[in-house]
């Protein structure tokens, strides 16, 4: 006995197949490739968050693409994500923007958690004056 389908049963113009998505949403298989990678940036900052206390003074946000104009201490390089420096003046925290498609487009889905775990935490010894390796160590 067949279960009840969610969706109308629909064929595509030669009859063959459904014209219906198979996923429901709130499935694992349903996320985007956006959400994909914000949650994984929000893992790997919750982490170091639980080790390193001082992270959660560090604003953290995603961008698709980086801006065409590079900041003048840039090589003109591909930029993978910026550091933006605590203005006090104006009221403004430490900043780590990370650019998703460079990142995503240069680091297979595999290794997305640990190169994103050695990105974040070298952005973050900038901020911190931590030596990368002891910020991002796992013991």
């Amino acid at each position: 006995m067949a279960l009840p389908s969610a969706f109308p049963r629909a064929n595509d113009r030669h009859g063959r197949t459904p014209r219906y998505v198979r996923l429901f949403p709130g499935l694992p298989a349903w996320k985007t490739r956006r959400e994909t990678f914000d949650s994984t940036v929000a893992l790997v900052i919750s982490e170091l968050t639980e080790r390193w206390p001082e992270v959660a003074t560090i604003e953290f946000a995603t961008e698709d693409v980086p801006p065409s104009d590079p900041a003048p201490w840039e090589d003109h390089g591909v930029v993978l994500a910026r550091v933006f420096p605590a203005d006090r003046r104006k009221g403004l925290g430490d900043r780590i923007v990370l650019y998703r498609l460079p990142i995503t487009m240069r680091i297979p889905p595999a290794d997305l958690y640990s190169a994103l775990r050695a990105l974040i935490a070298e952005r973050i010894s900038h901020i911190l004056y931590i030596s990368p390796e002891e910020l991002d160590s796992l013991s």
